[in-house]
Parts: structure tokens; C-alpha cells; sequence
């Protein structure tokens, strides 16, 4: 009965996930995009900052140049911008912005929600 509990929370999360998802002021994301957002901002969260060269070594989106061209587009959606004060150009660092910290939010709260039902 406990895991039938914790199925029918995890599925009112992604019900919830899904409606925070489609509301206009977030962007559109493929699931490669999700991923490495997912991964920048936990990295983030657990105190290290990656660099863009140890962002295009993340596996979670693809091939380097697949994760150059998604970490471009998640700049483009606001989400991460990278750190353009350091002079050298090897080690900027990519960081989510404060949008990418609401969504997860968002996301959070539906999280809490689910789990009160």
C-alpha cells in the first residue's frame, strides 16, 4: 500500500511538472536541454561552478558540440549565462540565472503539493 502511496505521488508531481511546464513564461526545452540545465544547476547548488569546457565534457546532453549548441540556446532562453569577467576564455564559468532558480522552484512547489494530496 506504501508504494502504491509513493507511485500516486510521484505521478501528481509530473501532472504538476507538466502544467508549470507549459505555462508561457517558461521556455520550451527538449529533454537533452532539461538534462544539462538539471545538471549546471545542481552542480551549482552544491557549491562548484563548472566551466564551459567542463560543461561540453558533461555526457547528459550529448556530444560536445551538441552540448555547446543546447548550453547556447539555454543562454539565448535566459536560464544560464556564463561569468564574462574573467580574462581567460578557457575557464568562464556557467551559472543559472535567477529564471532557471524560479522554474526550479516551480518545481519544488509541485513537489510539496504532491506530496500533501
Amino acid at each position: 500500500m506504501a508504494k502504491k502511496h509513493l507511485v500516486d505521488t510521484y505521478f501528481r508531481f509530473l501532472n504538476l511538472a507538466q502544467a508549470v511546464q507549459a505555462l508561457p513564461s517558461v521556455p520550451k526545452l527538449d529533454a537533452a536541454e532539461e538534462r544539462l540545465l538539471e545538471a549546471l544547476t545542481a552542480a551549482w547548488h552544491a557549491g562548484r561552478t563548472l566551466t564551459v569546457t567542463e560543461t561540453m565534457a558533461l555526457s547528459v546532453a550529448g556530444a560536445p558540440a551538441t552540448v555547446h549548441r543546447k548550453l547556447a540556446r539555454l543562454r539565448r532562453e535566459g536560464l544560464v549565462s556564463v561569468d564574462e569577467s574573467s580574462t581567460d576564455l578557457r575557464s568562464k564559468t556557467v551559472v543559472p540565472t535567477r529564471k532557471a532558480l524560479d522554474y526550479f522552484e516551480k518545481l519544488a512547489a509541485c513537489l510539496e503539493e504532491a506530496k500533501r494530496k
